[in-house]
C-alpha cells in the first residue's frame, strides 16, 4: 500500500514521503500526515528474533514507501553502527517495577539520536530521488538536545548545511559545550537572548517567508528541517517501541498481546506521538502517559481540553521540556478532529492569534487512551535520589520527570500490574550538576566534569565518549543575536544582502 503524506492544515497538500522529507514544513505552515497509519503484520515471534536494524526496516518501509528496499536498508545501515555503544541500539533496563527504555547510546548521549542518525541518509537520498540540485540547508531549533544531536549527524554531509539555534541561558552547561565545539565545515551555532518557543517560532517565520526562500534558491539553497516536525523524524522513533515491546515477549516479560503502559516525558510532543502512532500500527499499548515539568502545558490540556501558552515561561532541570508551544500536538489535534484540515486550521489559527484554543467534548473523548501530570522540581530531585539509594540506578532529569509521573498514575489509578516502559531519554552525564545534586547537595561545589567523574564512579557507569571528547574542546560557533536578528544571522552565512 502506498503511503503518502498531507498537510494537516489543507487537503490539497499530497506529497510522497521523500518529498515530505525534504520541505520539512507542509504549507501554511501545517505538519505532514501520513494518509493512513499502515499495520504492523509481523507476529511478535517474528519481532522477538529481530536485530533493531532488522526492527527498523520492519517500520519504517511501511511509512516511507517510495524508497526503495535497498535505498532504506542502506540509510538503516549506516545510521545505526558502532555509534551507538551497545549493540542493542537501546537497552531496556528493569528497575523499581518499570522498564527504562534506554535511548542515549548514540553519539550524542540523547533519544534524538535514534532519529538524526537515520534523517542525514533520507535526507540525501530524497534529494537524489527527487533531482534535487541545491544544496540542502537544515534549519532547526533546539531545546538542548537537537541541536547536537542534528549538527553530529549532517556534520561535513556533502550536499548540505545546518544552522541550529539555542536559547543561550537555557540549555545545560554540557549541552552548550556539546553544541559549540561542534566541528564541520557545514555547521553553524547560533545562541539567541530568548527561549526555545521564540527560537522555534523564528525558524517557522523564515520557512514561511516565500521572497527569502527565493533568494535562497538562487544563491543555491533550499531549506529544511531537522526538528520533530520533519516526518522523516517521527517515523524512526515508532521504531523504538516496536523493539521495546518485542524485546519484553523475548525476556518472557510479557504474553504475546499482553498491553503495555508507555511513559514519555514530553515537550514538543514528537516522541511521545511516535508511540501513538506504533499504538495504532497494532501494537498493544494500554495507556499512553504524558509527563510534564513546571512548564506544564501539556498535563492542562489533557485535565481540561484547553491548550493555553499564556502563561510564565518557567527554566527547569529538565531543559528540554521547557516549551509551552508543542509543535507536534497539531498531528494528533488534526487525527481526533477526524482527520479534518480545516478545522485543526482554525484551532492553529487561533493559538497564533490569542495563544489559546479549547477542543470539543468529542475530540477530548477520543484522548481516552492518554493519561497526563506533570513532576515538579523538587519531586524531580526527589525521584532521582530514591532511586538511586534504593537501586543504585541513576537517571537524568527528563527521565526522572517521566518516572514521577508513572509513579502519580499508579497511585491515581491503582493499576500496578500492567507491564510499563518509561522512555529514558537523556544520560545523566549530559545533564550532571542536577542529578548530582539530587543525590546529594554537597556536590555542588565540583565542577562539571569533576561531577563527571563522580557520577561515573557512583554509578559505575563508563564516562561516555561524548563526554570525554569535550573536556579540552575548543569553542568553535560563538555568535548569539536578538530574536528579531535571526534572519539577518542567516543570511550572513550565505552572504545574501
Amino acid at each position: 500500500m502506498e503511503i503518502r503524506y498531507k498537510s494537516t492544515r489543507d487537503d490539497r497538500e499530497c506529497v510522497t514521503a521523500s518529498q515530505a522529507i525534504l520541505q520539512g514544513l507542509a504549507g501554511n505552515g501545517g505538519l505532514f500526515v501520513p494518509t493512513a497509519i499502515p499495520k504492523l503484520d509481523i507476529d511478535v515471534e517474528t519481532l522477538a528474533g529481530m536485530s533493531y536494524q532488522e526492527t527498523a526496516y520492519a517500520v519504517m518501509s511501511r511509512f516511507l514507501t517510495d524508497f526503495t528496499e535497498q535505498e532504506l536498508k542502506d540509510c538503516i545501515r549506516q545510521a545505526y553502527d558502532s555509534k551507538f555503544d551497545t549493540d542493542e541500539i537501546v537497552p531496556l533496563v528493569e528497575a523499581d517495577g518499570a522498564y527504562y527504555l534506554e535511548l542515549f547510546h548514540g553519539a550524542t548521549i540523547a533519544f534524538k539520536d535514534m532519529a538524526l542518525s537515520i534523517l542525514p541518509y533520507l535526507m540525501t537520498t530524497a534529494a537524489r530521488k527527487n533531482r534535487i540540485k541545491n544544496d540542502i540547508v537544515i534549519l532547526t531549533a533546539t531545546s538542548g538536545d537537537t541541536g547536537k544531536a542534528a549538527l553530529a549527524g549532517f556534520a561535513d554531509v556533502p550536499g548540505t548545511k545546518i544552522i541550529v539555534f539555542y536559547p543561550k541561558h537555557g540549555v545545560s552547561p554540557i549541552q552548550e559545550k556539546q553544541m559549540v565545539t561542534q566541528k564541520g565545515a557545514n555547521t553553524f551555532v547560533v545562541g539567541i537572548h530568548g527561549n526555545f518557543d521564540q527560537a522555534q517560532t523564528g525558524v517557522k517565520q523564515i520557512f514561511s517567508d516565500r521572497a527569502f526562500a527565493e533568494e535562497m534558491a538562487k544563491a543555491g539553497f533550499q531549506f529544511s528541517s531537522a526538528n520533530s516536525i520533519n516526518i522523516g523524524r517521527l517515523v524512526p522513533q515508532i521504531v523504538y517501541y516496536v523493539y521495546a515491546y518485542a524485546r519484553l515477549y523475548a525476556r518472557g516479560a510479557i504474553q504475546k498481546d499482553e498491553p503495555i503502559n508507555v511513559v514519555v516525558p514530553t515537550g514538543n510532543f514528537g516522541n511521545i506521538l511516535a508511540a501513538y502512532y506504533a499504538k495504532h500500527m497494532g501494537l498493544p499499548i494500554a495507556k499512553l502517559i504524558c509527563a510534564s515539568n513546571e512548564n506544564k502545558v501539556l498535563y492542562d490540556f489533557f485535565a481540561t481540553g484547553i491548550y493555553d501558552r499564556n502563561r510564565e515561561f518557567v527554566l527547569t532541570s529538565s531543559p528540554s521540556m521547557d516549551i509551552l508551544i508543542s509543535s507536534n500536538l497539531e498531528r494528533l489535534i488534526y487525527h481526533i478532529a477526524g482527520d479534518d484540515t480545516a478545522k485543526n486550521a482554525a484551532l492553529m489559527r487561533q493559538l497564533t492569534e490569542e495563544g489559546r484554543y479549547a477542543i470539543t467534548e468529542e475530540m477530548r473523548q477520543r484522548l481516552s487512551g492518554f493519561y497526563g501530570n506533570y513532576t515538579g522540581e523538587q519531586e524531580t530531585a526527589e525521584v532521582i535520589r530514591s532511586l538511586y539509594e534504593d537501586t543504585g540506578y541513576i537517571i537524568d532529569t527528563h527521565t526522572a520527570v517521566a518516572a514521577g509521573v508513572y509513579r502519580k498514575y499508579r497511585r491515581e489509578t491503582g493499576d500496578e500490574n500492567t507491564k510499563t516502559i518509561i522512555a529514558s531519554t537523556a544520560s545523566p552525564f549530559k545533564f550532571t550538576r542536577s542529578v548530582m545534586n539530587a543525590i546529594d547537595g554537597a556536590y555542588d561545589s565540583r565542577t562539571d566534569f569533576e561531577l563527571v567523574d563522580e557520577l561515573s564512579r557512583i554509578g559505575k557507569v563508563k564516562v561516555p565518549n561524548a563526554i570525554e571528547e569535550i573536556r579540552d574542546a575548543r569553542v568553535l560557533h560563538d555568535v548569539v543575536c536578538e530574536v528579531d536578528e535571526m534572519q539577518s544571522v542567516v543570511k550572513g552565512f550565505f552572504g545574501i544582502g
